[in-house]
């Protein structure tokens, strides 16, 4: 049975850096007050504090704090920062799929639009292979080299 970590007394009284470290990702009116330090594993804390940022009710900024093994090392390194939701945090409804979520009568709707545009497709499908009465037909040149560029070519061909 593996022992349960000792919080490192060093890193759970670094609340000051940890807020610093926040002020890399957010502004300081945007950090309310501490609210714990937990014990993540060995050497490694993570600190939250309120979050005060409008639309974000319940919801914590993190700072993850480690450092290396010596006893008397005081060097503090930051490992992760974040928001994360807290209890009783507004959170999005879960995803439900769309045939789950649409009513009979929608999806009555979508498929009798779907048929429409599809008879409709169809419809004008068919009409694109009778000749239309009215149409003026373009002139095409007998010869396929005829164009703007043609002369331009012929002349060249001469000089040669």
């Amino acid at each position: 049975m593996a022992r349960k970590p000792i919080l490192d007394q060093t890193l759970a009284k670094a609340v000051e850096p940890a807020r610093k470290a926040l002020l890399e990702i957010t502004n300081e009116s945007s950090i309310g007050e501490h609210l714990e330090a937990v014990n993540d594993g060995e050497r490694l804390v993570t600190h939250r504090f309120a979050a005060l940022r409008p639309g974000y009710e319940g919801w914590c900024w993190f700072a993850t704090l480690t450092r290396i093994p010596r006893a008397q090392a005081k060097d503090l390194t930051v490992c992760e920062v974040g928001i994360v939701p807290g209890e009783g945090a507004l959170l999005a409804p879960p995803w439900v799929p769309w045939a789950e979520r649409v009513s009979p009568e929608e999806r009555d709707a979508e498929r009798s639009a779907a048929a429409e545009a599809s008879a409709a497709a169809n419809d004008a499908e068919a009409s694109a292979g009778e000749p239309t009465q009215g149409r003026v037909a373009e002139e095409i040149p007998d010869d396929e080299s005829a164009g703007p560029d043609a002369d331009a070519e012929a002349g060249t061909a001469d000089s040669e």
